[in-house]
């Protein structure tokens, strides 16, 4: 995710579901399509009051501010103490990339909070390249608002 080597919705679906959003079809149920993720009970309030559909968390800056309030203060170190993330270089600091970097740091925080430890390897889904133009980012990624 920090290399910008997955889409900005791949990012966004991580924590959506783990934020109790859910996708919904457009015909209004499940589907293998979904037309978009909505809150669910398990959504909690802050979220779904005002982010009923689920929001484009690296799109869009309210989003991720409130993504990144929702970081316990113990847990706001994470990128640095367990990926040994030193932040990017002046170059490279756009807000697609530092919203990114908000949303990795949120599952760490997430984990951490569940008690649960950063596996060493997993799954991963097919890597992208890079984007030639990080400001704008992937096909079908959001402008950056």
């Amino acid at each position: 995710m920090l290399d910008d080597r997955l889409s900005d919705r791949f990012v966004c679906e991580l924590i959506w579901w783990r934020l109790g959003y859910r996708p919904v079809a457009a015909d209004g149920g499940a589907g293998p399509q979904p037309a978009a993720w909505r809150a669910t009970p398990a959504t909690p309030a802050a979220w779904a009051e005002r982010f009923p559909g689920a929001p484009e968390l690296v799109a869009e800056r309210p989003a991720n501010v409130q993504l990144t309030r929702s970081i316990p203060a113990p847990f706001k170190q994470l990128l640095k103490e367990q990926l040994g993330f030193g932040g990017y270089r002046i170059g490279e600091l756009y807000p697609r990339r530092t919203r990114r970097a908000v949303a990795v740091n949120w599952l760490l925080a997430h984990l951490a909070g569940q008690g649960e430890p950063l596996a060493d390897s997993g799954p991963l889904p097919p890597l992208l390249d890079s984007p030639p133009d990080p400001v704008v980012g992937h096909l079908g990624d959001r402008p950056v608002t």
